[in-house]
């Protein structure tokens, strides 16, 4: 049952309000901070709102205006978006309060500029979670890459001018190309509507033409989500803030990457289109490569923030290895390590912050012993670290058991050994960190200065690390109940398909 409301459009302008009155309170800190976690709270009510309908089979739709003759500014919530909805409106709340802790423990400046953006980035990312068509979805694609760059470009100095301009020719990239893509789109099948299952045909057009538009469009999902050889603009944007770091790793730019490429597979062209030209299977091995490369390339890291990015790049290729697949499992295991991938990263940067807050250290190798000073930072770094491995109990098992079952499904069990040697790869690549932080003494006579830390800082890593552990545990907890959407986006973009089973 499809129901015309306007939530969806108001959960994107709440944000854009916000943003007005940020601006306005500028000479006024606690004002203009109030007013984004209000934003962040409002939003995420108004997409709460509309969760348990959406497990019931509701589908709400609102169009705003018509962007052409045919096509409609509107925005649509089914499962498979609003998982994307609802995760990051979830965590745009313990971010935000993290950001308030963070820029003033650090004394950034232009801290007005900086909620401004935030709440344009996640107004944008809403309106891309709930896009109902290709149009649509590229305008909130651009409106995410303008309001993410002044977040890269922060600091104003060299290296964030540099890291800026490569992260704005990188992204800005990406979205023509997936204009290109729409537009192919659209002129072989008369429609930019997005429909579970795809609503390309081998009728529509040549085979070379459907495989030169699913690679013209994977390509600008796969800038965004960093796949390699893609990914050059990842690391160089950890000069920003740790709060815009954790950002584009959990809820923003490289997490819009991976979603634009499950609508790609999953809304336009379809598991079987998809298994008739053949095209998904260089996919999974650009993934699969992905995947160890970025894990190797990650053990050689000393740098913190520079370590959990290549970590991310590794990680989300989980996500397009999953929908390459084309098997319900691994659509599903790939909804749901969107997910999993999420809440532990978000946690390990937050982490990373209140290290570099408190102990001005960004370097591992001078990590030894700040578990004694720091030990619920380091805690919860241990337990996120732990999710990334796979560990039982925690939120990253649960996406990749999916997975796993999603490759035998798919009759490709060789991706299993990848994803093997990617969980053992992350133990190597994270956990040194914590045995180093708690195993190994601080050095003699320790020149280290010690800073202070907000609790706005401290409670929201807290909070992140409770959400690994309840999802992983208890994966269908409601609200939002992660595991039943992402079962029900699988069954609808896999049904009817008379491939594997």
């Amino acid at each position: 049952m499809t129901i015309i409301d306007a939530r969806p459009f108001l959960a994107v302008g709440v944000p854009l309000l916000a943003v007005v009155f940020i601006l306005l309170s500028r000479r006024h800190p606690n004002i203009r901070e109030a007013w984004s976690a209000i934003a962040s709270v409002a939003m995420f009510g108004i997409i709460l709102s509309m969760g348990q309908a959406v497990l019931d089979g509701t589908i709400y739709e609102y169009t705003l205006f018509m962007l052409t003759d045919t096509i409609g500014f509107t925005l649509r919530v089914e499962p498979a978006g609003y998982i994307f909805a609802v995760l990051a409106s979830l965590l745009w709340m313990p971010i935000n309060f993290y950001s308030i802790g963070y820029m003033r423990c650090h004394n950034e400046p232009e801290q007005t500029g900086y909620f401004a953006a935030f709440a344009v980035c996640m107004s944008s990312v809403m309106g891309i979670a709930m896009a109902s068509n290709l149009l649509t979805f590229f305008v909130f694609y651009e409106l995410l890459t303008l309001a993410s760059y002044p977040l890269v470009l922060h600091k104003r100095n060299e290296e964030a001018l540099t890291a800026s301009r490569k992260y704005l020719s990188y992204t800005l990239v990406s979205g023509q190309l997936f204009l290109a893509g729409a537009v192919g789109v659209y002129c072989i099948s008369g429609t930019m509507d997005f429909r579970a299952g795809g609503f390309l045909t081998t009728d529509m057009a040549p085979m070379w033409v459907l495989q030169l538009l699913f690679v013209i469009m994977i390509l600008a999902g796969s800038v965004k989500a960093a796949v390699m050889p893609l990914h050059g603009w990842l690391p160089a944007a950890m000069v920003a803030p740790t709060p815009v770091s954790a950002l584009l790793h959990a809820v923003a730019v490289v997490k819009t990457g991976v979603f634009a490429v499950l609508r790609i597979i999953g809304f336009v062209f379809g598991p079987e289109l998809l298994g008739q030209i053949g095209t998904a299977d260089i996919l999974a091995w650009f993934a699969a490569t992905t995947i160890l490369v970025s894990s190797f390339i990650a053990l050689r890291q000393d740098n913190l923030k520079r370590r959990l990015a290549f970590s991310t790049i590794g990680q989300l290729s989980y996500i397009v290895l999953g929908a390459a697949l084309l098997s319900p499992l691994s659509i599903k295991g790939a909804y749901l390590h969107l997910v999993a991938h999420a809440v532990m990263k978000i946690t390990l940067f937050m982490c990373a912050g209140c290290i570099i807050v408190r102990t001005h250290l960004n370097n591992i190798s001078e990590m030894d012993g700040i578990g004694r000073k720091m030990p619920i930072t380091m805690a919860c770094f241990t337990i996120a670290s732990l999710g990334i491995a796979g560990m039982p109990f925690l939120v990253g098992f649960i996406s990749k058991w999916n997975l796993a079952l999603g490759a035998l499904q798919a009759g490709k069990p060789l991706y299993i050994l990848v994803w093997v040697a990617s969980a053992l790869l992350a133990v190597g690549y994270l956990m040194p960190v914590c045995r180093m932080a708690f195993f190994k003494p601080e050095p003699a006579n320790d020149p280290r200065q010690y800073g202070s830390i907000s609790y706005n800082m401290l409670i929201p890593i807290c909070f992140t690390t409770f959400l690994a552990v309840l999802f992983g545990i208890c994966p269908e907890f409601f609200p939002p109940n992660f595991y039943e959407l992402a079962t029900e986006a699988a069954n609808q973009i896999t049904a009817g398909w008379g491939g594997v089973r």
